[in-house]
């Protein structure tokens, strides 16, 4: 199946391009977020396919009406969808936006695509299967860095740093020689977790769950862990609460 939800993240991602390099209109949903055209037809496509694909699966994607968790809870499996994570970033065209494709099993994600249209690549990961980036049609396995030694790199929203953020920052520095600050858009900071670029992505502000289920997979199979902030366990979907707690993603043990 992952070749499929890989054809549905490139054919997206294509038409997610078109409208990229024209001139677009932005609206604002109810809680101020922008919304593009873009959005609306990467969401038709990933949605239409995804019914073909899997017709018994249901989906719950950022931008269709939400399910009652009544009925959603009964649900063993399901697709959760992002099809634009960071669409502030696509409005400044600065490319760090991503298309977001993971399928979740009692509330933990077990295949994951997550498309970066405007680098032309393509991360992708299966439960037990490892984690991998197509880039220039090569496919490369990826490694996290799990010995971190004078230097710490931590990534951080490029939009959303919050007070909190740079409290752990700060206290990084009194622990390494070197700390290092990565600045990254959308789910792109769990892809630069796992192509060790950088070591430990604290989220210390809000996302919701289909911003995070494609990045995470993809983090977890190089070899990451991606805690919940307060209580240090596994991030887990489908909740009756769709908005995330705080979380860290590091090396395991860290």
């Amino acid at each position: 199946m992952i070749q499929e939800i890989i054809k549905i993240a490139e054919q997206a991602g294509n038409a997610i391009l078109e409208i990229y390099h024209k001139d677009f209109s932005i609206e604002y949903k109810d809680d101020k977020s922008p919304l593009t055209d873009a959005d609306k037809v990467s969401n038709q496509i990933i949605i239409d396919e995804l019914k073909r694909l899997s017709p018994n699966i249901p989906i719950i994607s950022e931008e269709n009406k939400l399910t009652e968790y009544s009925e959603r809870k009964n649900w063993p499996k399901c697709w959760l969808v992002d099809p634009i994570d960071g669409t502030k970033e696509f409005i400044k065209k600065n490319g760090e936006f991503t298309v977001n494709i993971a399928l979740i099993e009692n509330g933990e994600p077990i295949l994951s695509v997550l498309g970066v249209p405007a680098q032309n690549k393509i991360f992708y990961a299966e439960k037990g299967n490892g984690s991998f980036v197509i880039e220039n049609a090569t496919t490369k396995a990826l490694k996290i860095n799990d010995k971190i030694t004078d230097t710490i790199r931590i990534v951080g929203s490029r939009s959303h740093q919050t007070p909190e953020l740079l409290a752990y920052v700060e206290e990084q520095n009194s622990k390494f020689k070197n700390v290092e600050f990565v600045a990254a858009g959308s789910s792109l900071k769990f892809c630069l977790i796992a192509e060790n670029k950088a070591d430990v992505y604290p989220r210390l502000g809000p996302t919701m769950e289909w911003d995070t289920a494609a990045g995470q997979l993809i983090a977890t199979e190089a070899g990451a862990e991606v805690l919940v902030w307060e209580t240090k366990h596994p991030l887990a979907y489908n909740r009756e609460n769709l908005l995330n707690p705080y979380f860290i993603v590091q090396p395991k043990g860290f």
